[in-house]
């Protein structure tokens, strides 16, 4: 009797289950429910808080002796506190902790106001390793840690990138932090200009700080403004002919104000290990900044000169050639043998030879003899078509990419490796006394990405 009444109650166990499934399955209540979840909105997922968040180092002064960070609060945080210590073994380094106070901006952005803080740490030791940490006395984030420059020439590596723009969470995310993997001991991160899609959509931003994660809390980032930074204010046959900076750049960004009246955190320089630095702004006054790179270069005790700008000196795509920029700043980077111009705008991979203003206009003549290495690259997903010349030592499309350069005594090494961490092109810049740079080309054994053409799908 018992095992009949337990077989009994298992049946009418299972009917009950059946029957609420059966009530609960597709197709009985699809008219009062939507079985999609709920979409995250852009207010809710990129508001501010009271936590510190978008919390990037940069340089606005000497890289050997100072650090400078920025982060993001709610307006309720009306204080922004800054600590730092010499970083240790031991967990009781906050005790020997500095603090300063931060100065503070209000944004108000498209998706709400918030407040933003920025403080530079001075009077540091070169060649130090320091934790640090912000907030606002009560409300902090985590130690994080980073390493001042030295104050002499020594071997470093950095990381260049060209556009993220689209899609800046989803698709840039992994080259960046691909990057980090091939590259954690990078002293600093470029970014070409166009890290952001809309230059005042707080959650392109808030996008491109989820992206690149905790990167930036220990990576300096070295940032130049694009087009896309820029926001139109007046257009004709649509092309925009008045424009202003981004309200969120220099909110978002401490940054060397040593460049001209105007333009200061988009046109700058700083000095690392031997390498002066240049940032250009490609988008605004060519033939002021070229005055005031002439003076820059002019005064300049390096042996290295790298510079960073946007609208590419030689385009690498069709209908897209910035001849006034050329012929305005080429013949500076020639008189003072610049070496490496690291671009961004044109969505492909191009990389030339050492170029002159002896080239002709266009840059369809070769010269690898004398000159400047010109590199233009992307790191997001969108993509334009290569327009193939003789200058191009190596292109590419649809191909995301990251930049890996490396700086030894006499030797720079250059290594371009795709999103999935191939390398795809690598060359070398040797100094010689008294002699041009030796350019040597050390590709590897792997084809140029590049999409069929119209002739060549003919044929087949």
């Amino acid at each position: 009797m018992k095992e009949h009444r337990r077989s009994g109650s298992r049946g009418a166990w299972l009917l009950a289950v059946w029957l609420l499934g059966a009530s609960a399955a597709p197709g009985h209540d699809d008219h009062d429910h939507d079985p999609r979840p709920p979409r995250a909105e852009d207010a809710r997922v990129h508001a501010p808080s009271l936590l510190p968040d978008r919390v990037i180092l940069t340089w606005s002064d000497d890289p050997a002796t100072t650090m400078s960070v920025t982060w993001r609060t709610s307006t309720e945080i009306e204080q922004g506190l800054a600590e730092i210590a010499p970083a240790a073994p031991d967990s009781k380094f906050p005790e020997r902790a500095a603090r300063i106070r931060a100065d503070r901006q209000r944004l108000d952005a498209d998706l709400g106001p918030a407040q933003y803080h920025s403080a530079t740490f001075r009077d540091l030791s070169p060649s130090t390793r320091y934790a640090y940490r912000v907030g606002d006395g009560v409300n902090w984030s985590e130690w994080n840690q980073f390493s001042t420059a030295s104050a002499d020439p020594q071997p470093f590596s950095f990381v260049y990138f060209g556009d993220a723009q689209n899609n800046i969470r989803s698709m840039w995310s992994r080259v960046v932090r691909e990057a980090y993997r091939d590259a954690p001991k990078a002293a600093f991160m470029i970014h070409a200009g166009d890290l952001i899609n809309r230059a005042e959509s707080d959650a392109e931003w808030g996008e491109w700080f989820m992206a690149s994660s905790h990167l930036h809390r220990m990576t300096p980032c070295v940032p130049t403004p694009g087009n896309h930074e820029y926001v139109a204010l007046r257009k004709i046959a649509g092309i925009p002919v008045s424009s202003r900076l981004s309200h969120h750049w220099r909110a978002l960004f401490t940054l060397p104000e040593n460049g001209p009246a105007g333009l200061e955190e988009t046109c700058y320089w700083f000095d690392f290990q031997g390498v002066r630095i240049v940032s250009l702004n490609s988008n605004v006054e060519f033939f002021r900044q070229a005055e005031w790179l002439n003076d820059v270069l002019s005064r300049n005790p390096q042996k290295w000169t790298i510079l960073t700008f946007h609208h590419p000196v030689y385009s690498s795509v069709a209908g897209r050639d910035n001849p006034l920029l050329r012929a305005t700043w080429q013949p500076v980077f020639d008189q003072h043998r610049v070496d490496l111009v690291l671009q961004g705008h044109d969505h492909t991979y191009s990389r030339s030879g050492m170029m002159t203003a002896d080239n002709v206009p266009t840059g369809e003549g070769r010269r690898d003899e004398n000159g400047t290495v010109y590199v233009v690259s992307v790191s997001g997903p969108k993509m334009y078509d290569v327009q193939r010349r003789p200058f191009m030592h190596r292109a590419a499309e649809d191909t995301q990419l990251y930049q890996i350069i490396a700086i030894d005594g006499d030797e720079l090494t250059y290594e371009a490796r795709t999103a999935a961490g191939e390398l795809y092109d690598r060359f070398l810049i040797r100094k010689r006394a008294g002699e041009p740079n030796r350019l040597i080309d050390a590709l590897p054994d792997v084809p140029e990405r590049l999409r069929p053409r119209a002739e060549e799908l003919e044929t087949k």
